[in-house]
C-alpha cells in the first residue's frame, strides 16, 4: 500500500512521459552541439574529450532542475547538498565556457518543460555560431593536433633539421633558438598527418646527428 502511495504520488508530482521527453530532447541536442564544437570549434584542447562531457552535463541539470520545480522543500535540500560541493575544473579557452553554458541552458530549458524553445534556441545559436566561423578570419592551418617539437643537439646545423622537419611536417614553424656552448636548443611548432610521420622524424633526426634528443609534446598553446 505504502508503495502505491509512493507511486501515486510520483506520478501526481511527476509527469513520466514529459520527463523522459525532456531527456530525450536534451540528449539530441547536447549530440549536435557536441558534433558542431568538435568540426567548428577553435580551441586547442582535445575537441572530442571536452565534448564527451555534454551529454551527462545536460541531462544532470534536467535532473536537478525537474527535481527542484515539483517541491520548494527538495530545491531547498539539493541548495543546500549542492553547496558543499567544489568544482576544480581548468578552463583554458572562453570558447569552452561558452559551450558549457549552452550545454547548461539545454539542460535548464528541457528541466523546465520547455523542449521547443531549448531547440529552437539551440538552432538558432548554431546558425549564427556557424555564419561567424565561416567569415571569420581563420589560420591557415587549424591549431587541433599542433605538436611541440624541442630538438636538444651538439650539431649547429638548424637547415638539417628543418629538411627532416619538412620532409616528414605538414607544418612546421620555428618558435625558440637557443644558442649553446655545448649545441642548439630548438623549439618548433609542427603538424603531422600520422603517427607513421611522428615516428620517421623522430628517427632520421636522432640517426642522423649524434648526441640529439627529441622531445614531443602535444597542445603546444599550453607550453610555448
Amino acid at each position: 500500500m505504502n508503495l502505491e502511495l509512493l507511486l501515486e504520488n510520483f506520478n501526481n508530482s511527476i509527469n513520466v512521459y514529459a520527463f523522459l521527453f525532456n531527456l530525450v530532447v536534451a540528449t539530441v541536442l547536447s549530440v549536435l552541439l557536441g558534433q558542431f564544437y568538435i568540426r567548428f570549434g577553435n580551441a586547442v584542447a582535445n575537441r572530442q574529450k571536452f565534448a564527451a562531457n555534454f551529454i551527462p552535463l545536460a541531462l544532470t541539470t534536467v535532473l536537478i532542475i525537474t527535481i527542484i520545480k515539483t517541491s520548494i522543500a527538495l530545491s531547498l535540500g539539493l541548495v543546500g547538498a549542492l553547496s558543499i560541493v567544489r568544482f576544480r575544473a581548468a578552463i583554458k579557452d572562453p570558447e569552452e565556457l561558452i559551450y558549457l553554458f549552452l550545454v547548461i541552458a539545454i539542460g535548464l530549458a528541457t528541466g523546465a518543460d520547455y523542449p521547443i524553445l531549448a531547440s529552437v534556441a539551440v538552432g538558432f545559436i548554431l546558425v549564427l555560431l556557424f555564419i561567424n566561423y565561416q567569415i571569420q578570419d581563420r589560420s591557415k592551418f587549424a591549431k587541433q593536433n599542433m605538436l611541440y617539437v624541442n630538438i636538444a643537439s651538439e650539431t649547429t646545423n638548424i637547415e638539417a633539421f628543418l629538411a627532416i622537419l619538412r620532409e616528414n611536417m605538414d607544418y612546421v614553424e620555428l618558435k625558440r633558438m637557443d644558442r649553446m656552448p655545448s649545441g642548439v636548443d630548438l623549439t618548433f611548432i609542427c603538424k603531422a598527418a600520422s603517427l607513421d610521420n611522428i615516428t620517421a622524424m623522430q628517427e632520421q633526426i636522432i640517426t642522423s646527428t649524434p648526441n640529439t634528443t627529441v622531445s614531443i609534446v602535444d597542445q603546444p598553446d599550453l607550453i610555448v
